[in-house]
């Protein structure tokens, strides 16, 4: 089954807004094989999956310009601080980010790139 665009970019949308009600770990990912890695996860803002929930960016909601990464999120774009960028393989293969919403707004705890399909 294919997704569309627009239908991808919805459920990203629908996953950042519940991930930044302080949504946790429920449990549905303890079998998988890939867990270990998403809990070691770090930027130099810290863990990721500790703090708060990752998401799934489509490839047309983010992006590199000289260096440095952005990411659009609730449909503003966002620059990616350099220190939230884990720079290790992706093994999940897809673009991830988790924001937090803090006093000062949507701000990104970590990103991890992805390649462009």
């Amino acid at each position: 089954m294919k997704l569309s665009r627009t239908t991808v970019a919805l459920m990203v949308s629908a996953a950042i807004v519940a991930g930044s009600a302080a949504a946790r770990d429920d449990g549905r990912y303890a079998n998988s094989p890939l867990k270990p890695w998403f809990d070691s996860l770090k930027s130099g803002k810290g863990p990721c999956c500790s703090v708060a929930d990752g998401a799934v960016v489509a490839d047309v909601d983010w992006e590199s310009k000289d260096g440095h990464y952005r990411v659009r999120l609730e449909g503003n774009w966002i620059d990616v601080p350099d220190d939230a960028v884990i720079t290790e393989p992706n093994r999940a293969g897809r673009t991830m980010v988790w924001p937090i919403r803090d006093s000062l707004g949507l701000t990104i705890r970590c990103f991890l790139p992805g390649s462009m399909t």
